[in-house]
């Protein structure tokens, strides 16, 4: 299982990634009820370098996002869950409801996004690209999403 770390030790993973010259990737997302298409963004995530670090949203960012009700997992489950895939190698908690700062502090080269964006429409891209970066977008269409599968188990009797 992959660690999860504060920000202080995923900055300093990050620092020595860079001096062996080796590629960080970082992907996010509030990952509330773990379901395939996460996984599928992960493992393409993966993919794109030697290390993924993946910044899951804090339970008072999720619900800044998502609205009452949200988060289904409090944050603790959901890093463990995240940290259990094989293709994880980290895992950072951040309170923002923007991982742009959280970006600034690791630096990644790659920053990879789900195909719910472009690259255009990535919302901390100038973060990653000022920290010298580049942002891809990476795997399956958008047609898993949390949002659905809670309405849809509200909606069933």
């Amino acid at each position: 299982m992959a660690q999860i770390l504060s920000r202080r030790q995923a900055a300093d993973a990050a620092e020595k990634l860079r001096r062996e010259g080796r590629k960080l990737v970082f992907a996010n997302g509030a990952f509330d009820l773990l379901h395939v298409g996460h996984v599928r963004y992960l493992e393409a995530a993966r993919r794109e370098g030697d290390f993924l670090v993946v910044g899951v949203n804090s339970d008072a960012s999720v619900r800044r996002l998502k609205g009452e009700g949200r988060p289904i997992l409090p944050e603790g489950e959901r890093a463990e869950l995240v940290a259990a895939l094989r293709c994880v190698d980290a895992v950072v908690v951040f309170d923002e409801s923007s991982p742009a700062a959280l970006i600034g502090e690791l630096r990644p080269s790659v920053h990879a996004k789900g195909t719910d964006y472009t690259p255009e429409s990535v919302p901390e891209r100038a973060a990653v690209e000022e920290a010298g970066g580049r942002v891809v977008i990476v795997g399956d269409p958008k047609d898993h999403a949390t949002t659905a599968l809670v309405a849809r188990l509200r909606g069933a009797k």
